[in-house]
């Protein structure tokens, strides 16, 4: 009998919720959270959270966000910072800056942005020949 309810408490708390804005909301201001975001309606301002960002075909989020993963359908005007993926399907509109670990975007999306890939280095010559160096010739 109790130790069904502290089951439920125990799941409760170890999953972070998920932050939904609707289609004709509009929220001005910083928002931050540890859990997911949905975002249909429009936001103007600061979004912060280790969780993913959805943005729908009706979402529009103006100003700067921070996350792990995002997802866009919808428009994005500011800077967009990622440590994990950026995907963009083909309804959306990315303008600004971003900074993301992976890209993936279908054809027909707008992205309209300077972009900087964070994440591990790939060896260039995989081959093991180092390049040897140029020497001047002098005549």
């Amino acid at each position: 009998m109790f130790s069904d309810t502290k089951k439920e408490k125990q799941t409760m708390e170890g999953k972070p919720s998920q932050n939904i804005i609707s289609q004709g909301t509009k929220m001005v201001g910083d928002l931050s959270s540890e859990g997911d975001f949905r975002i249909d309606g429009i936001i103007e301002g600061n979004i912060k959270t280790s969780g993913k960002v959805v943005v729908g075909k009706s979402g529009f989020v103006k100003g700067n966000l921070n996350g792990t993963d995002a997802y866009f359908e919808g428009k994005f005007s500011g800077k967009l910072e990622l440590s994990g993926t950026l995907t963009l399907k083909d309804s959306a509109f990315i303008e600004g800056e971003v900074i993301a670990g992976k890209l993936a975007v279908e054809p027909g999306a707008t992205f309209n942005v300077t972009c900087v890939m964070k994440g591990t280095v790939k060896e260039i010559n995989k081959g093991g020949q180092q390049p040897k160096p140029q020497t001047e010739k002098t005549a």
